[in-house]
């Protein structure tokens, strides 16, 4: 399966993804049209990207499969378009909208079979984790297709639509919360006699590391915290004063609240 491809709004995280699927050429970039709002950004991509951008939505919508990535509060106005285009019914709606339903896309475009694809940040370094929901009328070797597609960024894993809200949680906020951490160990080796620069390359360096060992020997990261807490020592000493200042809690409720604020998203 190798379709037609429309792609509605070419930002950051879209063209994370459809940069390696033309690289690698599991899309060939003449059947690919993605749009933009402004003409500037359409003549700076098109020179970047090996495929068509422009501001008209035409092409665009009458592709076989149309990825969806604009910003929520303009998902309304792009259905109108939507619907201003209509093409054959049945074709296949990928939306990386954050909060945004199944059932809601189904609404919008009724037309389309929809599906929900939850890609993180660090598909831009083709290291991320993408969530992938379908509706019911989605055929097993388009599901397929779409997996493989976003194996080019990383891992993907097929979910249940509920368990969407706590996927986005972990994985889409949590790159903002693993880097507000690396930034507080940067500055706590800055206060400790580090300079800034060092402080700021070591301190990602040490969660990538850690990331690797945790994934790689397969570890419960309570076993590695054991592993790195001798009896008195620097490492014990510190996560004392973690627990002290609730660094777990904080971390605990910052995953639940971006949850809930997906939920509410997904109410509109």
């Amino acid at each position: 399966m190798t379709p037609t491809l429309g792609v509605i709004g070419l930002g950051r995280m879209a063209q994370a993804l459809l940069r390696p699927w033309l690289e690698r050429g599991q899309l060939d970039g003449s059947a690919v049209q993605a749009v933009v709002a402004r003409s500037a950004s359409a003549q700076r991509l098109a020179a970047e990207l090996p495929c068509a951008v422009s501001t008209d939505a035409t092409s665009a919508w009458g592709a076989q499969v149309v990825l969806l990535a604009v910003k929520p509060q303009q998902l309304d106005a792009v259905a109108q378009t939507a619907a201003a285009h209509a093409g054959p019914s049945g074709r296949l709606l990928v939306s990386v909208l954050a909060g945004v339903t199944l059932a809601r896309l189904q609404q919008l475009f009724p037309q389309w079979r929809c599906v929900r694809a939850v890609p993180n940040t660090p598909a831009l370094v083709r290291a991320g984790l993408t969530g992938l929901s379908y509706s019911d009328a989605v055929e097993p070797a388009e599901r397929d297709w779409l997996e493989g597609l976003f194996a080019s960024v990383g891992e993907v894993l097929p979910l249940p639509e509920p368990q969407l809200d706590a996927f986005l949680a972990l994985t889409s906020s949590g790159p903002a919360f693993v880097a507000l951490v690396a930034e507080a160990m940067a500055d706590g080796a800055v206060a400790a006699g580090l300079p800034r620069d060092l402080a700021l390359r070591l301190a990602p360096l040490t969660l990538a590391g850690t990331a690797a060992l945790l994934q790689q020997q397969g570890l419960h990261p309570g076993q590695l915290k054991d592993m790195v807490s001798s009896p008195g020592g620097t490492t014990i000493a510190g996560l004392r004063q973690l627990e002290r200042s609730g660094l777990r809690s904080a971390l605990i409720e910052a995953v639940l609240a971006a949850a809930q604020r997906s939920r509410e998203l997904a109410g509109g």
